[in-house]
């Protein structure tokens, strides 16, 4: 009876299993991943789909302006619209507009500043009303407009209600995004979905460059939800889904997805506190090397559950039969645990990952 006791301890399990999740979690942390708990570690080992945000995400939201277009004004004075519009956001898109400008920018001469989510800003800018932000807003506010052809994010603006022209800048895409896409993709995962609220021309050109299979333009936040709603649906009853982001606009769908992934550098606070993974160094490749650690930590765990249930049902066995002493009951818990925990510890050895394309 003292060796069933003894033999039947869980020792082994309950130490083990937890230490394996650890380690996992300390090997991500190593390569600059922060992973909020083991059951988002577990979801990442069944990842199927994975949605990406564009700006800041797969792209790195250090923008240019690269074309200016006047209607009726003069390229200086139509930028320094802009620049002043633009003045109270930290949006990198506001930002290269405002280091385009390269003045400093005079603030009594602005008020009445509102952030239209979606859609862009209206100020009152020495009196005059001006709105800068994408065509729907010039639609919201029946401006008649004309649609720039150029292919790069466009903002246009209206003074008074009038057209007064657009300034077009480009985002670079990130130097390991087509890397983290095909590392995704050999590693298993189904499908590889973008959500932006760029125009769709841009949208196609950077999914097109990095390979993505689907890319969804030209959304408002509301609209991300909805499309990770309809991705949700499509996957398998254990996959999961993530969704990777960095915006303020992205933590409705950080929270909604089964697993959410923010950037650590550029990313808001709001993405920080949503997403369930932090990616310290904002490298979307981190994402498939955080997947791999995943799997083999639910690898070591399932080991150890083997392992350890095996061991002991073998000892029951030759308990029962009169084989096995106090001595075998002894190594049945202690020395099982002690060759569990070892190998537990094995999760924590991560190599950095080499993400050269």
């Amino acid at each position: 009876a003292l060796t069933f006791l003894v033999i039947s301890c869980p020792c082994a399990l309950v130490i083990s299993i937890p230490l394996s999740f650890f380690g996992g979690i300390g090997g991500a942390s190593k390569i600059g991943v922060l992973v909020k708990g083991s059951n988002y570690l577990e979801s990442l080992a069944h990842a199927e789909v994975v949605v990406f945000d564009k700006t800041g995400t797969l792209t790195k939201g250090s923008f240019a302006v690269s074309e200016i277009h006047p209607n009726g004004m003069k390229e200086e004075k139509l930028l320094e619209l802009a620049a002043y519009a633009e003045d109270y956001s930290n949006h990198p898109i506001s930002l290269s507009i405002k280091k385009a400008y390269g003045k400093k920018i005079d603030n009594s001469r602005i008020s009445n500043v509102q952030e239209i989510a979606g859609h862009g800003v209206q100020a009152v800018i020495d009196g005059k009303s001006v709105l800068a932000g994408n065509a729907k807003l010039m639609e919201k506010e029946h401006i008649k407009y004309k649609p720039s052809v150029s292919i790069g994010t466009v903002v246009y603006l209206a003074c008074d209600g009038k057209y007064a022209g657009c300034i077009v800048i480009e985002d670079e895409v990130k130097e390991d995004a087509p890397a983290a896409i095909k590392l995704l993709k050999s590693s298993g995962i189904r499908k590889t979905v973008m959500l932006t609220g760029d125009a769709d021309a841009v949208g196609q050109k950077v999914a097109g460059r990095l390979g993505l299979d689907q890319a969804y333009t030209e959304l408002l936040p509301a609209d991300k939800v909805d499309r990770v709603e309809d991705l949700l649906k499509q996957k398998s009853e254990k996959g999961k889904l993530v969704f990777v982001g960095d915006g303020i606009n992205d933590a409705p769908v950080l929270a909604r997805a089964d697993v959410g992934i923010a950037m650590g550098g550029l990313g808001s606070d709001a993405a920080i506190e949503a997403a369930d993974v932090v990616l310290m160094t904002d490298e979307p490749s981190k994402i498939a090397a955080v997947m791999k650690i995943a799997r083999k930590t639910i690898g070591i765990a399932n080991q150890n559950i083997v392992f350890a249930l095996g061991v002991k049902f073998l000892v029951l066995v030759l308990g029962a039969l009169g084989y096995a002493n106090m001595w075998a009951a002894v190594f049945a818990d202690v020395g099982v645990s002690v060759i569990a925990i070892l190998n537990a510890i094995r999760a924590m050895r991560v190599k950095q990952p080499n993400m050269t394309a």
